[in-house]
């Protein structure tokens, strides 16, 4: 892995996010982590900041908090789920709902934190290889699988808008957490470790990649 050291983690209330602010903590980066309500959270080794990515004030806040820093790795790993069924099931709210949190609102703060990146800054977006139109042979949870699409399509947008920056779109696998359920196929740890792997690593010949935790590129 690169040598970075200071990395603000977009969602790390629990699950995902949570493990892999205190595994960066525990091997001595800088950590800011943000969780929607700071109210009974703990998170060891890392800052904490009040953040809900669909509210934009809050995310300008933090903008103006953070005036002067700047971070090796923006890790926007803020998400939720959805209905299981097709599209034809799922109420037309919540699709809206998880096309806004999971792929509108993390551009949009990937767009105003951009100037927060040092040098040869990453931007990473946990996105999920249920977004991969190559690799839907299964159908069904069309709402969340639409709005991971959609967020790959939006960060191609960024990368291009900002081009030589570093930009990768994160499968985590198939987590034993409270989205992934207890019948997934890793843990946690297992996942996180192999996401702090490729952090800082630049893969293919371009600016933007699509890969899961071990590496392994993911068709479009």
């Amino acid at each position: 892995m690169a040598d970075k050291n200071s990395i603000l983690i977009v969602g790390a209330s629990r699950g995902l996010g949570k493990g892999l602010a205190e595994l960066c903590a525990k091997h001595g980066w800088s950590v800011l982590a943000t969780v929607r309500n700071t109210e009974g959270v703990s998170l060891e080794g890392a800052e904490i900041a009040a953040v809900d990515i669909d509210q934009p004030e809050t995310v300008t806040a933090l903008h103006e908090k953070t005036a002067g820093k700047s971070f090796d790795v923006i890790f926007v790993v803020a998400g939720v789920a959805s209905t299981w069924g097709p599209i034809h099931e799922t109420d037309p709210e919540d699709a809206v709902r998880v096309y806004r949190t999971n792929a509108v609102s993390p551009v949009l703060f990937a767009e105003t934190f951009t100037d927060r990146l040092s040098d040869g800054g990453q931007m990473v977006f946990m996105t999920s290889r249920m977004g991969s139109i190559a690799e839907n042979e299964q159908g069904g949870v069309d709402a969340y699988r639409a709005s991971k699409s959609a967020l790959n399509m939006l960060a191609k947008g960024y990368s291009l808008r900002h081009k030589g920056l570093t930009v990768t779109l994160m499968h985590p696998g198939w987590v034993k957490t409270d989205m992934g359920g207890a019948d997934a196929a890793i843990d946690v740890a297992t996942s996180i470790g192999g996401i702090f792997e490729q952090i800082g690593k630049r893969h293919g010949a371009g600016d933007l990649a699509f890969i899961d935790y071990t590496g392994r590129a993911i068709p479009w």
